[in-house]
C-alpha cells in the first residue's frame, strides 16, 4: 500500500495541499537551498525523511543526516547532542546554512511511566537546549525545530514538553532565525495508531480503535513539505500550521479503519470487547477482520486537537494552505537558562514521580491542564 496515495484517495485530495505554495514560492526556496549545506537531525524518521525528499528537489550542495531510527528515538542523536562529537560535526562539515531538528518524542504513549517521561523531556527540552547553545557558536541562516498540534492548550506531558521547546527556541530567535511548525497526525507515521493498524494486520492480530477521537491528518509527503516551507519561508519567531478546518477536516480513526481494511481485502468484524476480538482471529482467513471500537479513557487524550489558541497572534491569509503564529519569547535567555537548571535539579531526585513533573510543567506553562485518568495507552490492545 502506498501510504500517500491511500491517504489522498481517502481524504479526497488530488494532491498535496501544499503543492500551490511550493509552486508559488519555488524561486525563493531554490535560492535558499540550492548549493547550500543542510544538517538534518533525526532525519531517518517519518517527518525528517519526508523533509529530506522535499529539500533534495532544490539541489543542496551538502546534506548531512544524523539519526539511527524513529522508534529508538535515535540514541545516536541523543549521544551526539550531549557530547563534543556533535560540535566536531559542525567543525568538520559546517558551516550549515540550514539546520533542522526532527529528533523528538512525538507520541502520548511516551508518558507511560516515569522513565519514559524523563526520556521524553530530556529529548524534547534538555537535548534541544544543548543544540541551541552549540548553534550560538555556529549560527545558521535557517533553524527549524518540529513541534506538534498538541502544544496548543496541552493536556499531556508530550504536548507540554513541545510547548516548552517552542519557548526555548524562541528565546534564541534574536540570535539567528528560528521557526517551527505545529501540524496534525502524520498518517501511518512510525509509532502512530494508524501504523499500529499495519502492525496488527501483518501479525494477524485483532485491531482496537477509539470511536470518539478526532484528529487532523497530513500525509507523510505533506509533513516534510510543511517543514520545508516553514524552515525557509518563515521569519524568526513564526510557528506554522496547515490550514485545516475544525468543521470539515477533523477525522475519526474509526472512519479510517474500514477503508484501510477494505484496501487490504478485509471486511470489519465488530466485537464488543478486547477478549471477544482476540477469540475471533479465526475469522481473518475468511476475510473478516475482528475489530473492537471503544470510547477513549486514557490519560492525556483530548477528543480533538487544535493548531492555535485564540490568545495567540495567528495569520491565515499570506499562504494558500499555510497559516502561522507570530510569537515572541515568554522567557528571556537567562530566565530559560534558570528553568533548564531547575529541570536538571528535578531530574537528580531519586524518587521523582509523574505528579512532580506535571506540577513543574504547569509552573512554566500557564495553559497546561493535564488529563489524568490513571490509564495509559499501553493498556489498550
Amino acid at each position: 500500500m502506498d501510504i500517500n496515495t491511500f491517504f489522498y484517495n481517502f481524504i479526497g485530495r488530488p494532491e498535496s495541499m501544499f503543492s500551490k505554495d511550493l509552486l508559488d514560492k519555488s524561486s525563493e526556496l531554490a535560492s535558499s537551498i540550492n548549493d547550500k549545506s543542510i544538517l538534518v537531525i533525526g532525519g531517518a524518521g517519518s517527518i525528517g525523511s519526508s523533509f529530506i525528499k522535499a529539500a533534495l528537489k532544490f539541489r543542496p550542495k551538502k546534506l548531512v543526516v544524523v539519526d539511527i531510527n524513529e522508534n529508538g528515538l535515535t540514541e545516536l542523536v541523543r549521544d551526539l547532542r550531549s557530547s563534543k562529537a556533535f560540535k566536531k560535526l559542525f567543525i568538520k562539515h559546517g558551516p550549515f546554512e540550514i539546520v533542522t531538528n526532527f529528533a523528538a518524542h512525538k507520541h502520548v504513549r511516551s508518558e507511560k511511566d516515569i522513565f519514559s517521561i524523563e526520556a521524553l523531556i530530556e529529548n524534547n527540552v534538555l537535548k534541544a537546549n544543548k543544540l541551541m547553545d552549540i548553534l550560538l557558536d555556529y549560527p545558521p541562516d535557517h533553524f527549524f525545530c518540529v513541534s506538534t498540534d498538541k502544544a496548543a492548550n496541552p493536556v499531556n506531558i508530550m504536548g507540554a514538553s513541545k510547548k516548552l521547546m517552542e519557548e526555548l527556541i524562541l528565546s534564541y530567535a534574536t540570535s539567528f532565525k528560528v521557526t517551527s511548525a505545529r501540524f496534525a497526525n502524520v498518517a501511518f507515521s512510525n509509532g502512530s495508531l494508524l501504523d499500529g493498524f499495519v502492525s496488527r494486520l501483518n501479525k494477524n492480530q485483532p485491531i482496537a480503535c477509539p470511536n470518539d477521537v478526532q484528529r487532523f491528518f497530513v500525509s507523510p509527503q505533506e509533513s516534510g513539505q510543511i517543514c520545508l516551507l516553514a524552515c525557509i519561508l518563515g521569519r524568526s519567531g513564526e510557528i506554522f500550521f496547515p490550514k485545516l478546518d475544525m468543521q470539515n477536516d477533523l477525522i475519526k480513526f474509526s472512519d479510517i479503519l474500514p477503508e484501510f481494511l477494505k484496501e487490504h481485502g478485509f471486511t470489519p468484524f465488530s466485537c464488543n470487547s478486547e477478549q471477544t476480538a482476540k477469540e475471533q482471529v479465526h475469522q481473518i482467513p475468511h476475510k473478516n477482520y475482528p475489530v473492537y471500537l471503544f470510547e477513549t479513557n486514557t490519560s492525556g487524550e483530548k477528543l480533538y486537537e487544535e493548531f492555535y489558541t485564540e490568545s495567540e497572534d495567528y495569520y491565515l491569509d499570506k499562504y494558500h494552505a499555510l497559516g502561522f503564529i507570530k510569537k515572541t519569547a515568554s522567557y528571556s535567555k537567562s530566565e530559560m537558562n534558570q528553568l533548564i537548571e531547575d529541570l536538571n535539579k528535578l531530574f537528580l531526585k531519586d524518587e521523582l514521580n509523574k505528579s512532580e513533573i506535571v506540577s513543574w510543567l504547569k509552573s512554566c506553562i500557564s495553559d497546561f491542564e493535564h488529563i489524568e485518568t490513571g490509564i495509559g495507552l499501553d493498556s489498550k490492545m
